[in-house]
């Protein structure tokens, strides 16, 4: 159910504006990070808890979270180990009596539960019964991206938001996996989800009962769709943002030309997403944690404009913008004015070891140095001015904005869409825009960024 407290449109008022600034902080800022936000191991000791999380439209929804804060959270904490360590999660059952047992299954890996703590059985794995505990353990044999989730009435308990995801990073920092291939200058997390507000209103009205929860009858029908536990324009706020307490996971993502962006991206919820990612193809690493190799050893993953999110199952992939191929200059740089494109490695980029600052052309394509934008740029008069526009085509570059507009794109990047290529996936709950939304903003050479 979706509860709407009193004046339900000065609430979403006062939601989008919280969440404008906060995007605007994030843009003008020169320490938002850039990596993904999570919890180091090897031992974790998580509650199950219930909650609500908030919607972009101003309401909220009765939820259920992991958590190791004792306050629910959606998705529950990122877990990041090392390859090679021996993990082991303590689950603690607080959730309500009716509730029944609540368990974590480790996709990937061979679980095994704690002789001392070893919880009761249940159909796929040792479960905590209310009020109790289970402790699992597992070596993180091999690296990559991996989700966790309850395994006990997952149509049930995986809805209500009892997943997360889990990280295994390999020896070589800065790698997804072993090869050279897998290495990055930034990495994002994406956990794609949805929400029935029947299955939760249905929990929400019996959670003070005995038990068991009973589903409505209803076919299935979602109504929100969830990147990172959040609803667009929410996706874009800082993480931890105070807004948002049960909702600690922004996915605004920033690179710099050049740069070699993972995306981590995890299907937690019991729907197929395409994850549509505008700017550019991605090339696929590895899925479920494995590799894509051709029997050679070498990557053979295909190059995606759209990565199809399988629930249950994860993707890691390789996102670069250059500016190749535009046929113009990205910096406008034009003949005369001192710059040059000094490509010293033969790839036909402009070097990157070069000192950062104005006037340094770290990641452009050589080939379209000093390149005129191929059109006539239209009057201001004619143009309609979006909040991530600058006021000029290049990157970098401020031009001149209307009284009022421009406070969200001050560095000048270039903006584009992350979202679900599926229409419908793109509202909460039939208002528009928002649902599973986010932007990549591609940030000037010396706009700093830190991990």
């Amino acid at each position: 159910m979706t509860r709407f407290k009193q004046n339900t449109f000065g609430a979403g008022r006062v939601r989008l504006l919280l969440v404008v600034a906060s995007l605007a902080m994030c843009m003008v800022s020169v320490t938002a990070r850039a990596g993904i936000v999570g919890e180091t191991g090897p031992t974790f000791s998580l509650s199950a808890e219930e909650g609500y999380i908030s919607v972009a439209d101003g309401g909220s929804i009765y939820a259920w979270g992991y958590t190791s804060s004792g306050t629910m959270q959606l998705p529950g904490p990122t877990l990041i180990v090392n390859q090679g360590d021996p993990v082991e999660v303590t689950l603690t059952n607080n959730l309500p009596a009716a509730a029944g047992n609540v368990s974590i299954v480790f996709p990937g890996h061979v679980v095994s539960v704690d002789a001392g703590d070893p919880g009761v059985a249940g159909d796929l794995t040792q479960e905590a019964e209310p009020g109790g505990t289970v402790t699992y353990t597992f070596m993180a044999t091999e690296p990559g991206t991996y989700q966790y989730h309850s395994g006990t009435e997952p149509d049930l308990q995986v809805e209500m938001g009892l997943y997360g995801a889990l990280i295994v990073r390999p020896a070589t920092a800065g790698c997804a996996y072993i090869p050279a291939e897998s290495c990055y200058d930034r990495e994002y997390l994406y956990v794609l989800s949805e929400i029935d507000i029947d299955i939760h209103q249905a929990a929400e009205l019996q959670a003070g009962g005995t038990g068991p929860i009973m589903l409505p009858a209803a076919a299935y029908h979602s109504e929100y769709w969830l990147m990172n536990g959040r609803a667009a324009p929410d996706t874009m706020a800082a993480s931890g943002t105070g807004v948002l307490p049960t909702q600690p996971y922004g996915s605004l993502t920033r690179m710099h030309p050049g740069e070699r962006v993972l995306m981590r991206v995890v299907g937690a919820g019991r729907e197929m997403h395409p994850f549509h990612h505008h700017g550019n193809h991605a090339r696929l690493l590895a899925r479920d944690g494995r590799m894509l190799l051709n029997t050679s050893g070498n990557l053979a993953g295909p190059l995606l404009f759209t990565i199809p999110s399988i629930p249950g199952a994860t993707a890691d992939a390789i996102f670069e913008w250059t500016g190749k191929d535009l046929g113009w200059d990205i910096y406008g740089h034009q003949p005369g004015d001192g710059s040059a494109c000094v490509d010293g490695n033969g790839d036909g980029y402009d070097d990157d070891n070069l000192p950062a600052g104005i006037g340094n052309n770290q990641g452009e394509w050589c080939a379209d140095h000093n390149e005129a934008i191929p059109v006539t740029l239209p009057a201001l008069s004619s143009l309609a001015f979006g909040g991530f526009y600058s006021g000029s085509p290049y990157l970098g570059a401020l031009g001149s904005l209307p009284p009022g507009e421009g406070g969200l794109n001050p560095e000048a990047g270039f903006a584009y869409m992350w979202h679900s290529h599926t229409e419908r996936e793109l509202v909460n709950n039939d208002v528009f825009p928002g649902g599973m939304m986010t932007m990549l903003i591609v940030e000037a050479p010396w706009v700093e960024i830190n991990d």
